[in-house]
């Protein structure tokens, strides 16, 4: 399964923060916002990247990311040099997809906790599969109705009466077939390609199955300039309490095997003395005390 990373937009509600960097690569804490959603889909296996940004924007993560070798992954970039909706992704990134399937994160969504997204990409099979967080404002967000089974109901942008408190969040399992039904959408009222309306045709053709997030699972949304505070401060609570790191692409790259030990070494030592370094130091240390199994 290929990855496509959304990061464009223009941030507006995020200024004048980004009059500087993008909102993709505001800091979370201690690390670039864009190295949570990368991070998410490592640990679901995905090696292939996508990037889409601003043309202003793309050489800054190209900078920071690179074609992402060093983490043994593939990484490449597109421009999008309007923001037309969710769903537009597809139509840049259709060559990069090509007959795969394929999974597209918001740049700005933090996701922790649990295995709910490990497990759906391991049992992903055709059709598509979204995912419903328990929210208690949930018209603010796409709210989805489902059956016991997993199976979807109905589909509502922002409702004024929700059905549910169960919201999409911003990370969604595709096959090949999102590339055409992404093409022959018509623009909404607000003149963008939604999201919605890609999940709506996949429910219409009894192919959309929905995955519920459990309690224990957060995710964050870090659009605004107080949600992007509240996400530093949680991440930083977790990994002070816990000692490990949230969003961390090395650590994710090695436990899925795309980095050998010795690579993640070699890597560490080319990073500057910081916090950073110290805690891939400790889990190289970590690892080598480990015993070797077959």
């Amino acid at each position: 399964m290929k990855g496509i990373i959304l990061a464009g937009g223009a941030g507006s509600r995020l200024y004048p923060l980004t009059l500087v960097a993008s909102k993709q690569l505001q800091p979370v804490y201690d690390k670039p916002m864009v190295y949570y959603p990368l991070t998410t889909l490592i640990e679901g296996g995905v090696r292939e990247f996508c990037l889409i940004s601003t043309p202003q924007d793309l050489p800054r993560f190209r900078q920071l990311l690179g074609d992402g070798s060093q983490w043994g992954l593939s990484i490449e970039y597109r421009e999008q040099a309007r923001p037309e909706g969710i769903a537009q992704a597809f139509l840049i990134a259709e060559s990069f997809i090509g007959r795969d399937p394929v999974t597209l994160i918001l740049g700005d969504n933090i996701f922790y906790g649990g295995d709910g997204f490990q497990k759906a990409f391991a049992e992903f099979n055709g059709g598509a599969t979204i995912f419903g967080y328990h929210v208690n404002d949930p018209e603010r967000y796409g709210v989805v109705e489902f059956t016991p089974d997993g199976r979807a109901l109905s589909i509502e942008e922002k409702p004024k009466q929700p059905k549910t408190n169960y919201a999409v969040p911003g990370l969604y399992l595709f096959d090949n077939e999102v590339v055409a039904i992404a093409k022959a959408l018509k623009p909404s009222a607000r003149g963008e390609l939604e999201i919605t309306a890609v999940n709506v045709e996949y429910m219409q053709r009894g192919k959309l199955r929905v995955s519920r997030l459990s309690r224990g699972f957060a995710w964050l949304d870090a659009g605004t300039s107080s949600s992007l505070h509240e996400a530093s401060a949680y991440v930083q609570t977790i990994e002070k309490r816990q000692g490990i790191k949230i969003g961390c692409p090395e650590e994710a790259a090695f436990r899925a095997g795309f980095l050998s030990l010795e690579q993640l070494a070699a890597l560490t030592a080319r990073i500057p003395n910081c916090e950073y370094r110290e805690y891939l130091n400790e889990l190289v240390a970590e690892a080598r005390r480990l015993p070797q199994t077959a």
